[in-house]
């Protein structure tokens, strides 16, 4: 499915230096998923870290944020 970046989603994967494998690797194949309404709420470890990535799913997913969490 095509994945779409908001331009704060954008902001944030620069900024926190997360690599978009890494993002798609957490929608495709992730460890916890919750959902409220269409929006996702993913977790995956990559690497050591575990990464969150928020996202609405819809004709496509809608990326809204992505961040490392403890």
């Amino acid at each position: 499915m095509r994945i779409i970046y908001t331009l704060h989603a954008e902001g944030q994967i620069k900024e926190r230096k997360i690599e978009l494998v890494w993002i798609e690797e957490a929608i495709n194949y992730p460890d916890q998923t919750k959902r409220v309404g269409n929006k996702f709420y993913v977790i995956k470890k990559l690497n050591g870290k575990r990464i969150k990535v928020v996202f609405v799913k819809e004709k496509f997913i809608k990326l809204v944020t992505s961040y490392f969490i403890k």
